[in-house]
């Protein structure tokens, strides 16, 4: 009996470091799964939803409000940086990589808790406000372009000249993300970049 006892004990005493040792190879595992699916779905540079998983989401939203017959409409904006590419011949690539690091985190601190961000181009933040209403887009428009004309970017001592359009598209029901894109972009380059219309919106016809 004394024998059983002693070799239980050993057994005990020698699982239980291999146990603790189990354990923490699995939590380094799940840390470092966390990590890998975290960088399957942001961007590098803005850390920010890629365009991919920015797609997926808006399309799952589509989806699911549709199974449940509930109004599945939203607004989406394009936040476009007509500039980048001459500041990153000028400068260097890295100030391009500051200044969509900036306008993400402007662009992030504008929007409601559950709009979603993310970059769409090298150049292009998207944003995704679900269920929102055109005022409500207008209000996070006119945040962001009142803080990006607020923020001083610069390269070194150099100042940046940033020119930002925005535009949107407000749809209603099921839509596809790539003419949801597609509205939103046609109307930052073509009426996007006027100060006085903050964020010009049109809305996606009827699928």
């Amino acid at each position: 009996m004394v024998g059983f006892a002693g070799a239980a004990a050993i057994s005990v005493f020698v699982a239980f470091p291999l146990l603790m040792l189990l354990q923490t190879k699995n939590n380094e595992l799940k840390k470092l799964q966390e990590v890998v699916n975290y960088s399957q779905r942001h961007d590098s540079v803005t850390k920010t939803l890629n365009g991919t998983a920015f797609a997926a989401a808006i399309e799952h939203y589509i989806d699911r409000r549709k199974r449940i017959a509930t109004d599945a409409g939203g607004v989406m904006i394009a936040v476009v940086v007509d500039t980048l590419d001459t500041i990153s011949r000028r400068y260097g690539p890295q100030w391009a990589d500051t200044v969509m690091q900036s306008l993400a985190s402007i662009t992030q601190s504008s929007v409601r808790s559950n709009d979603l961000v993310a970059r769409l181009a090298s150049n292009e933040l998207g944003v995704f406000l679900p269920g929102a209403t055109i005022e409500n887009a207008q209000d996070v428009g006119q945040r962001i372009r009142r803080r990006c004309e607020q923020a001083a970017f610069s390269a070194g001592d150099a100042p940046l000249s940033l020119n930002i359009k925005l535009g949107g598209a407000v749809f209603d029901g099921p839509a596809d993300f790539n003419h949801i894109r597609q509205l939103a972009d046609e109307m930052a380059m073509e009426r996007g970049g006027d100060a006085e219309d903050a964020l010009p919106i049109s809305r996606l016809p009827a699928a």
